[in-house]
């Protein structure tokens, strides 16, 4: 799949996010058209905190006390272009359901990255304390799989000091640094809105399309 190239486009205005629909499968998601970026990280990794930072809204994303809780497939639309879309995959991984639920959920996770064209990139958030887990490497495994590119975001960086924060990411930088040419990384706090400017702008050449110039 070819990506947006990293010149200078126009600035999206994130905050004006709204929901548009919930898909438990694939074949019920929205048309397969435009551009979509898709969120996905662990239950605890804080994923549904940074798309709230991104949007500055404090409910768009459900957070809840309960890891795990999200089982669908959340779409939202970007400056009230409902083809240009930011998407809530379920979370993974510490969710209390049965175990034939979480391969479900697995199975749905898998066809949604393999399956769907107007995916133009992946932003996958670990906590930087605990990066690269099992599943975070599985999503990676997806993505190389498609070509597609990689934004990580090392979340809940506001729980480290400045120099432990920056060693997990060079850390990490170092781990896959045979995917550099797909893969990129950054700290991010939700809680100190640190890295949001980083990671808009990633999402601006993402979601770039020609029809929008």
């Amino acid at each position: 799949m070819s990506t947006p190239q990293d010149g200078p486009v126009a600035r999206l205005n994130y905050p004006t996010a709204r929901f548009i629909t919930s898909a438990p499968t694939l074949a019920t998601c929205p048309d397969d058209t435009g551009a979509e970026v898709a969120f996905a990280g662990r239950s605890n990794a804080g994923k549904s905190s940074a798309i709230n930072a991104l949007t500055q809204q404090k409910a768009l994303a459900r957070t809840s006390r309960t890891p795990g809780r999200t089982q669908l497939i959340n779409f939202f639309s970007v400056m009230n272009d409902d083809s240009r879309r930011l998407v809530d995959l379920p979370g993974y991984g510490y969710a209390k359901v049965p175990e034939a639920v979480k391969i479900e959920w697995q199975q749905h996770l898998s066809d949604y990255l393999r399956g769907r064209f107007s995916l133009r990139g992946l932003v996958l958030l670990m906590d930087v304390r605990h990066p690269l887990t099992e599943f975070d490497q599985m999503m990676l495994s997806y993505a190389d799989q498609r070509n597609m590119p990689v934004h990580i975001l090392l979340t809940k960086s506001d729980k480290l000091k400045k120099g432990p924060a920056s060693a997990a990411l060079q850390k990490v930088r170092s781990r896959l640094k045979e995917w550099e040419d797909l893969v990129s990384v950054q700290l991010f706090s939700s809680l100190k809105r640190e890295g949001v400017d980083t990671l808009s702008h990633k999402l601006d050449q993402w979601l770039h399309t020609p029809e929008s110039e």
